[in-house]
């Protein structure tokens, strides 16, 4: 008898090992499959963003700057990333007083970047490689040399109130700023227009003026820009300055009210020398960011397009940009906290606190996103440290949701130091030499590094618009495509791997500090993989038992990235309860599979044999009290 059941048994695992393993339907697998495609994120939701800095990604034409045919040139570079959209700083007509962000004309293409047949075919390039294209849009202000304002100066009935102006208050006689209300790049909000013998309103440069959102026209007006970019096929839009769209209204008397001092600052030309409680996140503004949501919908044509919002408040107002029960607002409303909250000494329960604060206040049914820098930030590099750019990586991309990469950060490129003589940021310039380098945004908006050559395969040009960094001889996407272990490829491999991973694209997640050194993200989707990212984050060795703080992990794990450690493949098996990490190393591992193969959908998929296992003791049991 034993031999019967033996062999019976013998036959029985062959069988159902083949079953399992033919190239036919698992009707119970496409059920779920079906299921899982029901609930597929959309295009958005879990993509990977890119910001291009335009004048500092390609010229094409030699001119030192850079335009819309290099970004069309090197579009495939980000297909070869893993890109899914990128957002362009504002390439419209301008008198490139803030470098753009003063729009004389905003649907226009600025010459410096080419012509609006350029952009065309900079859309045609990005629709063959399925990068989409997103633009900036700048609500606040414009140009003092956009035709509105001319006319609004000039008191053109159509126009008038298109700006926000006041004849100013009189104090003993003479006549002052209606408040004191500072500009972010220094000294009074207000300034004086001969002209029309009023002042108008600047929260930035005074070659920036507000529009005035409180009248109709100009809602309509912005809300038709938005219609005109978007018959143009792009993706959507990154919306400058949210918090300042609106600001109070004036009293019963038409006044506006002073804004109550920060103690903490005794420079009163400085920005931060006001609270500011009447400029910046006024209830109007969120009901405004709906209203250009709902202009979106409108297009219902391809994928959905959608609203980035930057917003740097605090994190119950950002939470409202997302939409509330009858409204929908911006898809990605920008998460700084890890740009805001995290410093160099930061550790492991800082980063696990701000992590968890954003998902913790996101309401239910949004879709997180995680920020590391911007033309307006230190590179991360500079910031936090040059050895901690994969692990970074590795943090933002393995998290749940979108990520945003600012343009070098793949390669590690870091600030440059630039001489008062070279600044041209006005946020500096509006300085003096003593103290501009506190200011200035030009350091981590230098030139792209593509390669070794000469101004690093940015430009021929004799000079370009900022210094080249000096070492950009290695750091460069021709050196770093060489080496296995680069930030380039590292990050290559990590936008591989979110597009392939059901887990890290749909699964949940938990966030530790397994101390004060190692920070540990695991993500987990039921019938998938486990994943858990590692970072170390200090200069320490650190040795961790994942097992003790994290469920449903085997003894031992696969490595399927790795930073700072040569001794370590990828396919490499790990004993998960004595982990040890060198100092600012990073690890992506995974689950081993104790699974057999099945198929479906044409689709390569794991099928758990404990089933199988029951079934057989089922029968052994039976065969044996027979």
């Amino acid at each position: 008898m034993s031999l019967m059941v033996a062999w019976l048994l013998l036959l029985l695992v062959q069988w159902m090992g083949s079953a399992v393993a033919q190239p036919f339907p698992n009707y119970h697998a496409n059920f779920v499959d079906i299921e899982q495609q029901k609930n597929a994120p959309k295009w958005w939701q879990t993509g990977a963003f890119y910001q291009i800095y335009p004048r500092s990604f390609k010229d094409s034409n030699g001119d030192g700057v850079g335009d819309l045919n290099g970004i069309a040139d090197r579009l495939p570079y980000l297909k070869e990333l893993g890109i899914t959209a990128t957002w362009l700083s504002p390439i419209f007509t301008s008198p490139m007083a803030d470098f753009g962000y003063d729009i004389a004309n905003f649907t226009e293409i600025a010459p410096i970047f080419g012509t609006m047949a350029d952009f065309e075919h900079l859309m045609k390039v990005a629709k063959q490689l399925d990068v989409k294209i997103i633009l900036d849009f700048v609500p606040n202000h414009s140009s003092d040399e956009c035709d509105w304002f001319k006319r609004s100066a000039a008191g053109e009935p159509d126009y008038k109130d298109f700006y926000v102006w006041h004849p100013g208050r009189m104090v003993n006689g003479t006549r002052q700023p209606p408040s004191n209300w500072r500009s972010v790049f220094r000294g009074s909000a207000w300034q004086w227009h001969e002209g029309r013998q009023e002042y108008y309103l600047h929260q930035f440069l005074k070659k920036q003026p507000d529009l005035n959102y409180r009248n109709p026209k100009v809602r309509e007006t912005m809300k038709n820009v938005l219609r005109f970019w978007l018959s143009k096929g792009v993706a959507g839009f990154r919306i400058d300055a949210v918090p300042s769209v609106f600001e109070i209204a004036p009293d019963a008397a038409g006044q506006y009210r002073d804004e109550p001092r920060n103690e903490w600052v005794n420079d009163p030309d400085d920005y931060g020398y006001l609270q500011h409680i009447y400029t910046v996140d006024q209830p109007e503004t969120v009901a405004m960011v709906y209203d250009w949501r709902a202009v979106l919908d409108e297009f219902k044509e391809g994928d959905e397009r959608i609203l980035l919002a930057e917003t740097y408040s605090p994190i119950d107002i950002v939470m409202q940009y997302y939409g509330n029960a009858t409204a929908e607002g911006a898809q990605l409303p920008f998460n700084f906290l890890l740009i805001t909250e995290i410093s160099n000494n930061s550790n492991a329960n800082d980063y696990a606190r701000t992590i968890q604060k954003w998902l913790q206040h996101m309401p239910k049914g949004r879709t997180a996103n995680w920020v590391l820098g911007n033309h307006d930030q230190w590179r991360v590099g500079s910031r936090l440290g040059a050895d901690r750019v994969d692990m970074l990586n590795m943090l933002i991309t393995t998290l749940p949701g979108a990520s945003v990469t600012y343009q070098g950060e793949e390669l590690g490129m870091t600030n440059v130091w630039i001489s008062w003589k070279d600044t041209v940021d006005p946020s500096a310039c509006n300085t003096n030499a003593s103290i501009y380098e506190r200011f200035s945004r030009d350091p981590e908006r230098t030139p792209f590094q593509w390669s070794g050559e000469t101004d690093a395969g940015f430009s021929n040009a004799s000079k370009t618009w900022l210094p080249i960094a000096e070492d950009y001889k290695w750091v460069n996407v021709e050196e770093e495509s060489k080496q296995s272990l680069s930030h380039l490829n590292i990050y290559k491999n990590l936008l591989r791997l979110k597009r392939q991973a059901k887990t890290l694209q749909q699964g949940e997640t938990e966030v530790k500090a397994l101390s004060d050194a190692v920070l540990a993200v695991k993500r987990f989707l039921p019938h998938d993989f486990i994943y858990v990212t590692v970072l170390n984050i200090f200069d320490g060795v650190e040795t961790v038992n994942l097992n003790q703080s994290f469920s449903d992990l085997a003894a031992q794990m696969e490595v399927v990235l790795v930073s700072r450690n040569p001794e370590l493949k990828v396919g490499d098996r790990i004993n998960v309860s004595a982990l040890q990490l060198l100092p600012k190393e990073s690890l992506v591992l995974r689950t081993i599979s104790t699974y057999y193969t099945y198929y479906t959908n044409g689709e390569q998929r794991q099928l758990p044999v404990l089933g199988i296992y029951l079934v057989l003791a089922q029968v052994l049991l039976y065969l044996s009290s027979r």
